[in-house]
């Protein structure tokens, strides 16, 4: 849509007055308080190349600009300067205009941009959004459409998500305030969830990259609370940090991941007062004790051809590509050819490319250059890849890696250089690549989603892992999982007997879960049987039986009520006592259930 516009149009326009652009600016004070720093930041990587750095408010008016003199007098010429409204109503399509438009970063190069007089710009915008998801403004990148520079837009993004998490956290001043990741080196950076919570615990909001940690939606949220989203009582957390020094948390996602966190209290109106001091950018883990082919030799036939087969290429060079549905032991096997590889002694550096936002994967696997935003890691990183320089890197879920980025994997291992964002220096790296995925590449290859010519790359040995259900060693690995445990229970032959009727569509993961939490539920009994089981494990395994056939009623002559508690502790110990499948099998409720049970004889 012109809006009127003619692309021969050369808008003259006033810009804002002092006095006026400064009343924006008060309007806008969080924003522009936190954007200079990232802007004066963001520019160090362009000073010099014909370039400059913009911030505009929700409605696309400039507040504030830093550039190169030579191109801020040609800026000047198309109005690219504060107090100008640069929306497309004003300007017709152009970067900043367009992201405001439609909420995502957006390049607009030479003649894409609708009027003729700017098709000399190339642009790079970012919208800055609120935590409900609102844009709150654009940070952008103008410079000569000669300069172009293909990683501009990399930089843009994550400086705006920088801001993105200042503004979220100056936003809940009286709240719990949770930082977390399933790495916990990750935590301090862009990579890091961030969710805030009133001081009994309710969803306030999370930032993009917890949203999409969480796996659930902004509204969905609302109805959570921070022990249902992490298992954890506000008042143990609180107890967490009334320690001396209190650590890293270790809490699980509704998904069942098991995150790294750290928590700010800054209730200042709460029942509990505290402030934790910031935690460092990067924090040093120990290294994982990995386990060898040997420990994965549970007896299953199919299991062992895949490790005979593994063994066989350990320290070739060749690249190995696990298949395999979710939670079948994908990165569990990538470590164990790690551990017994030649490269053992260096680092196994594990990258999902599913569970990060596309607008971070490159980052995190590429690394970024000094100065490439402002925070925790100010100096840059060098990158997932790099850091595996000498080891193992393993992408878990390469399937679902961007598209734009599979042509720059390629690239690295072929040339074994990586370069960094904002870098023109490339790095040797010398890796053994393990990749893993549940999707058939095949198939995305057909439909475009996956590179045919990486694919080749990557697949020098394939295996696949079978499913949970498929697999003759169950019991061996049920005793495997309660021994990491503890060792101190076992499974009674009535579970074993569901545990092989059940399908396992959450595969190992699922079984782990399940078991761990039984331990806990079992306490002090050594024993763990359906008692212990979850109501919804018992639905799925429980037999499809009518009410009559599960319960036979007792003889003639009985009283109703008699007949009633009879059927009731009938289909219950048919059950293994799980109450909600004995109330689907007769089709009552629970509540009629426990009404009932209360008011036998000696109930």
């Amino acid at each position: 849509m012109s809006f009127g516009l003619d692309p021969g149009d050369v808008p003259v326009e006033d810009p804002l007055g002092r006095t006026d652009l400064s009343l924006l600016i008060e309007q806008n004070r969080l924003l522009h308080r936190h954007a200079v720093p990232a802007m004066e930041t963001l520019y160090q990587q362009i000073a010099n190349t014909h370039h400059m750095v913009l911030l505009t408010d929700a409605h696309g008016v400039i507040l504030h600009s830093l550039g190169d003199d030579d191109f801020l007098e040609k800026a000047n010429r198309v109005a690219l300067q504060p107090g100008v409204a640069w929306s497309e109503r004003s300007k017709g399509t152009n970067a900043i205009g367009t992201a405001i438009v439609e909420g995502k970063p957006t390049l607009v190069h030479a003649d894409q941009h609708y009027l003729a007089a700017n098709h000399f710009l190339t642009c790079s915008a970012a919208p800055i959004m609120d935590h409900a998801g609102n844009v709150v403004g654009v940070l952008d990148v103008s410079g000569d459409r000669r300069s172009f520079h293909e990683h501009t837009m990399a930089l843009v993004r994550m400086s705006a998500l920088m801001v993105e998490n200042q503004l979220f956290s100056a936003a809940f001043e009286d709240a719990i305030t949770l930082h977390f990741h399933a790495r916990p080196e990750f935590i301090g950076t862009l990579m890091e969830g961030i969710a805030s919570f009133t001081p009994g615990g309710r969803f306030l909001a999370a930032n993009r990259s917890g949203l999409f940690q969480l796996g659930l939606s902004h509204a969905a949220l609302q109805t959570h609370s921070f022990t249902s989203l992490f298992g954890l009582p506000v008042a143990a957390l609180y107890d967490h940090y009334r320690t001396a020094s209190p650590g890293l948390l270790d809490l699980s996602l509704p998904s069942g991941v098991r995150v790294a966190a750290r928590a700010q209290l800054r209730l200042t109106h709460g029942h509990f007062q505290a402030t934790e001091p910031a935690a460092p950018a990067s924090i040093p883990q120990p290294p994982r004790r990995l386990s060898g082919l040997r420990y994965l030799r549970t007896g299953d036939a199919q299991l062992e051809q895949v490790l005979d087969r593994v063994g066989k290429v350990l320290g070739k060079g060749i690249p190995i590509m696990i298949m395999g549905e979710t939670g079948t032991g994908k990165e569990l096997l990538a470590q164990a050819i790690h551990h017994d590889s030649p490269r053992s002694q260096g680092p196994f550096v594990a990258v999902n490319c599913a569970s990060i936002p596309e607008t971070l994967i490159e980052s995190e696997l590429f690394g970024y250059e000094e100065g490439a935003f402002t925070g925790a890691r100010r100096k840059g990183a060098s990158g997932k890849i790099a850091q595996a320089a000498g080891g193992t890197l393993f992408l878990d879920e390469i399937g679902d890696m961007p598209h734009s980025l599979q042509a720059r994997l390629l690239r690295v291992l072929q040339e074994r250089v990586v370069t960094p964002l904002g870098s023109n220096k490339p790095v040797p790296v010398d890796v053994d690549v393990i990749c893993a995925t549940n999707h058939n590449l095949r198939d995305r290859i057909a439909n475009g989603l996956f590179r045919e010519d990486l694919y080749y790359r990557l697949n020098g040995l394939v295996v696949k892992l079978p499913p949970l259900r498929e697999r003759t060693d169950l019991e061996a690995v049920v005793r495997k999982i309660l021994a990491q445990e503890g060792g101190r229970h076992t499974v009674t032959p009535d579970l074993m007997r569901l545990f092989h009727q059940h399908r396992w569509p959450g595969n190992f993961r699922q079984l782990t879960n399940l078991l761990r939490t039984a331990v806990v539920m079992a306490g002090d009994e050594h024993e763990i049987g359906p008692q212990h089981m979850p109501d919804d494990f018992m639905d799925d395994v429980a037999p499809a039986v009518s009410p009559q056939a599960a319960a036979p009623l007792p003889a003639a002559g009985g009283d109703l009520e008699s007949m009633e508690h009879a059927l009731i502790e009938r289909t219950l110990r048919e059950h293994g006592g799980n109450v909600s499948a004995a109330a689907r099998a007769l089709g009552v409720s629970r509540n009629t259930i426990y009404r009932k049970l209360a008011q036998r004889p000696g109930g």
